[in-house]
């Protein structure tokens, strides 16, 4: 964990420059706060509020499909269907981290209301700290099925290694890099 931690500092520090950049294009394009704070579960069940700069009007849990958001949601702003394509939106994560709530690598934080249905085996992928990035958002996130997604998250639990979390963190800069495949607008 200090290692995270570390890790998470320094990005911070080192993406302030573009966080700030962000906040203010999130203000400028629509009224509400820019950082979106939502409830997640993470290791062992226990609930935490993640934080993300918000891309979708304010209030959109209410219209639409809820919380649901679907490929070219209209609820998506501008500036906000450019910061989930870059995953600058996750970059307030890191405070996530900073707070031991999260870690670099892990199964991505889920909402209550989803971990509520699991099955006892889907609850094994809640045995370690969610991760800013994880096995199934390096095999096709959003472009999978739900119950494949906790799938992947479960075989990394029962088999994640220094060397798979490096495996994971150089391919999510991969994606991140070429801007495909990580998170869908």
């Amino acid at each position: 964990a200090p290692v995270a931690i570390a890790v998470a500092a320094i990005v911070l520090a080192v993406s302030s420059p573009i966080l700030l950049a962000a906040i203010v294009a999130i203000r400028l394009e629509s009224p509400g706060h820019p950082i979106y704070r939502q409830r997640r579960v993470g290791q062992h069940g226990r609930e935490f509020d993640v934080y993300k700069l918000r891309t979708m009007v304010q209030g959109a849990e209410g219209m639409g499909a809820g919380m649901a958001v679907t490929e070219g949601d209209p609820r998506i702003t501008r500036v906000g269907a450019f910061l989930r394509r870059t995953s600058i939106d996750e970059l307030p994560n890191l405070v996530n981290v900073l707070r031991g709530e999260m870690a670099i690598v892990g199964p991505r934080p889920t909402i209550p209301e989803q971990v509520a249905e699991y099955t006892p085996h889907q609850r094994r992928r809640l045995a370690v700290k969610p991760g800013l990035t994880g096995w199934a958002q390096i095999n096709g996130r959003a472009s999978i099925p739900w119950e494949e997604r906790i799938e992947l998250d479960i075989w990394y639990v029962e088999n994640r290694s220094l060397l798979l979390d490096l495996k994971i963190i150089a391919k999510t800069v991969s994606l991140l890099v070429t801007g495909r495949g990580l998170y869908e607008a």
